[in-house]
């Protein structure tokens, strides 16, 4: 029975070739786009939970409100770690990453840069699953100057035959001071769902200011690893208690104030326990080890699979009903000869299982051809592993199941329930219900890409807007050299001759950059030695040179740059508007003292501030601008250099000549400083390309239902045509009677859809502190673009029939 319901589906499926097409390259676009959200999804959620302990490890996250101004950051002070293991039992151990940038690393004369790299307890293989190779797990770290490294950087620094006598021992140079330490270990490569990639660590011993008990600066990201039976708010709570204990005391010393009037003032220091595995979708705080995941990305990607297969399973539904009229005698046969109805629906059924699997097939097809793309697209490297994954086949084989009964439900009981002695006599009474559903389904497919349709205007529209979006500071046409603390003392020789070089208007030795939020560095500060003050607070410190402000194209809205002119500048600071506004008001801000902790309990460093810049977006366009200072420093890395357009070629040659004399084992390093802003989006970018992609195939798959309803209502309307024509209609007046009710569809989708794309795009746009309005335009432009792609689907439809011989559709009256 079974070979003969599927040998019946075969012939009908090849029968109608067209329409069978279309079903199945619908369903394989759906199949396709789930499969691979789906792989995404998986990825996403899976991240850090290859550790052993994965459910038991917590990050230490400091929240913080001074004077005002808050923070959220996922570090912690260097003895918080070590103290929590060695005074409670609930932990069981404590590891600590302290990353200080790049480093330059010396092997036989040859330089190489190094940018994943930190410094970690001897507890780090206690603590995560990261393999090691070669050396002992549990001294790997514990002695000074020592390191180990990933299997990639072993290769890149002693070749490709590195195993044939592993490394160990061996010593390798480090930083401007060409430090020695030696290699202790190999691990693993970390994997690529994990919150962190380092390809070296150093051991935390090698850095002094590890040892520190300073409970007040916050510089490590510190792990916790709890016991099985470790109540983690009672951990927390202990947390905060260790902090009153140990950094209270430090707090009062330094601010000379009692720790009960600090908290009086609403100030808080709190520490927070994050889960490992919450980290990549759920935190996106300052200065996190990484760029994060997004959960709501998890969510949107989610509902887009299900829609488009939703969308896939409609426009099959449409598709089988709008052909029923040419089946309607088939079933009226089947019935006369004796077939119940069951077997009819299992008839069609088995047809939309088998068009279900073959959509299938082509759909993994699809799949594995698109799959570079999107890991490109998405800054993936996923696989799809049949095999590997028990549950993956079945997996695939249940959903086929699922979809092809979803999607051949309605046509199966639909067309099982025509009246033999009515279709035979060519009477096929059309239900309004079916009507209602068909037409439901269309409002549905072109709601949900209308939605889609929006979202993208939107992204696209907020992208330009940061594209666009003055910024306080010129960031077009400016170089940016790396790694010029390697030049030491030579920096400010090699500045000076780098302004020698054709096309370089403007140079800048620099500690921080708008575009590297990640450069700076936040410190108390508050006015002329009161830390008492209500205006204290913590506010982002940027070390630059005396050409910092005009390199970058700022501008001094009240009083001056710094200059050289001047010997007390040393100690001079330039404010932002919003730091001269919080910290005087409405005062002339001018020749005002401003004041930070020095490094011996009470004593302060005190700045005269002597000129005010004009607010620039320091950070990203998510967050509002806030107070900031900056002062002249000698914490150089860059170097900023303004070049003309039209010299950029000609500079760069020639500075990275200038570089090869002064610096000839280190590689020339370079980028621009748009570039780098751009970056900051990259996500927000990528997420505009995948909805771009995504909505143009949800809007094919329901211009394919579309597609087929304008088919069943040209069937429906044949005799109808026939007659209006023999009676006079032109054909322009046919084909816009035809596509009025099209039209009418579309409209109401687009009532649908506005509220959820206004609700949608409206939380997406609540990260950006600088937004876009929604306003009609935007949802004007999406329905426009859905009503032209429903009438280019339906002309054809429309047309066809409205040119059609009267002759032909009259002629069994």
């Amino acid at each position: 029975m079974i070979k003969n319901y599927l040998k019946i589906a075969f012939r009908n499926l090849l029968k109608q070739r067209f329409y069978s097409v279309i079903n199945v390259l619908g369903l394989a676009i759906g199949l396709a786009v789930c499969l691979l959200i789906a792989l995404f999804v998986l990825d996403e959620i899976s991240y850090d939970r290859y550790h052993t302990n994965a459910d038991r490890i917590y990050r230490a996250r400091l929240s913080y409100s001074l004077g005002g101004q808050s923070g959220d950051f996922p570090i912690a002070a260097a003895p918080l770690g070590r103290t929590m293991a060695e005074t409670y039992p609930e932990v069981e151990n404590a590891v600590r990453f302290r990353t200080q940038g790049d480093y330059t690393v010396y092997r036989d004369d040859q330089a190489y840069q190094e940018e994943d790299i930190t410094y970690a307890d001897s507890t780090l293989f206690a603590v995560f699953n990261i393999p090691l190779l070669y050396g002992n797990p549990k001294k790997a770290l514990t002695e000074m100057n020592s390191l180990v490294l990933c299997e990639a950087s072993v290769e890149k620094y002693f070749g490709a035959d590195w195993r044939l006598s592993p490394p160990l021992g061996e010593t390798l140079l480090l930083g401007r001071g060409k430090e020695p330490y030696k290699i202790t270990g190999i691990f693993e490569e970390i994997p690529n769902n994990s919150h962190f990639h380092f390809n070296v660590f150093l051991s935390m011993v090698s850095l002094k200011d590890s040892q520190s008990e300073m409970w007040l600066n916050n510089n490590y990201y510190t792990y916790l690893l709890l016991r099985e039976d470790a109540n983690v708010a009672d951990v927390q709570t202990k947390l905060n208690e260790t902090f009153e204990t140990y950094g209270a005391p430090q707090l009062e010393q330094y601010a000379n104030a009692s720790y009960e009037d600090f908290l009086a003032s609403g100030n808080y220091f709190n520490y927070l326990l994050q889960p490992l595995t919450d980290i990549h979708l759920y935190s996106d705080l300052e200065a996190e080890i990484e760029a994060n995941g997004d959960i709501r990305y998890v969510y949107i990607f989610s509902a887009i699979a299900l829609f488009v297969l939703l969308i896939a399973c409609f426009n099959f539904m449409n598709l089988s009903t709008a052909r029923s009229a040419g089946r309607a005698k088939e079933v009226g046969i089947r019935k006369t000869l004796g077939s119940v109805r069951k077997q009819i629906i299992t008839q069609f059924l088995a047809e939309a299982l088998l068009v279900s699997f073959l959509a299938l097939l082509l759909a993994i097809l699809m799949a594995e051809v698109a799959l570079p793309f999107f890991n490109d697209l998405a800054g993936k490297q996923l696989a799809i592993n049949y095999l590997q994954t028990w549950y993956f086949i079945p997996l695939l084989l249940l959903a086929v199941a699922v979809i092809g009964l979803l999607a051949g439900s309605y046509p199966a009981f639909f067309l099982s329930a025509f009246r033999p002695a009515s279709v035979l006599k060519g009477k096929l009474a059309t239900k309004s219900g079916g009507r209602w559903l068909r037409n439901g389904l269309v409002v549905l497919q072109f709601g949900i890409s209308i939605t889609l349709i929006t979202s993208t205007v939107v992204v696209y529209q907020q992208l330009n807007h940061i594209r666009n979006k003055k910024l306080g500071y010129d960031k077009d046409h400016v170089l940016v050299i790396h790694n010029t603390y390697n030049l030491n003392k030579q920096a400010e020789t090699f500045k000076n001759e780098a302004l020698r070089q054709p096309g370089v208007t403007a140079a800048s030795l620099t500690g921080f950059l708008p575009a590297d939020p990640m450069s700076n560095n936040n410190n108390a500060i508050f006015p002329d030695n009161n830390p008492e003050s209500d205006r204290t607070t913590t506010v982002p410190w940027f070390y630059v040179d005396y050409d910092y402000v005009p390199t970058m194209g700022m501008n001094i809205v009240d009083g001056r740059n710094f200059s050289r002119d001047f010997a007390t500048d040393s100690s001079a600071m330039i404010i932002n508007e919003a730091a001269a506004k919080y910290f005087f008001g409405e005062d002339d801000p001018l020749g005002q003292k401003l004041s930070n902790f020095g490094e011996e309990p009470g004593t302060f460093v005190t700045y005269n501030v002597v000129g005010v810049v004009e607010d620039f977006h320091y950070s990203t366009l998510r967050q509002k601008i806030m107070p900031m200072v900056i002062v002249v420093g000698s914490n150089i890395s860059a170097l900023s250099l303004r070049v003309q357009p039209e010299q950029v070629s000609a500079a760069i040659a020639a500075l990275e000549d200038q570089w090869n004399r002064f610096q000839p084992d280190l590689p020339f390093e370079y980028s621009f400083l748009d570039e780098r802003f751009n970056g900051i989006y990259k996500s927000e970018q990528k997420l505009g390309i995948i909805f771009t992609v995504f909505c143009s195939l949800a809007i094919f798959i329901a211009c394919l239902g579309l597609f087929g309803l304008a088919a069943y209502t040209a069937e429906q309307r044949t005799k109808e045509i026939g007659i209006r024509k023999v009676l006079g209609a032109s054909v322009s007046s046919l084909v816009l009677a035809f596509s009025k009710d099209f039209t009418k569809l579309v409209f109401i989708a687009l009532l649908v859809a506005i509220p959820t794309a206004y609700f949608l795009m409206n939380q997406w746009l609540s990260d950006f502190a600088y937004r876009i309005s929604l306003g009609v335009s935007t949802f004007a432009i999406a329905g426009g673009i859905a009503l032209v792609i429903a009438w280019l689907t339906v002309s054809f439809q429309s047309i066809r029939a409205a040119v059609a011989n009267p002759v032909d559709s009259l002629r069994n009256e």
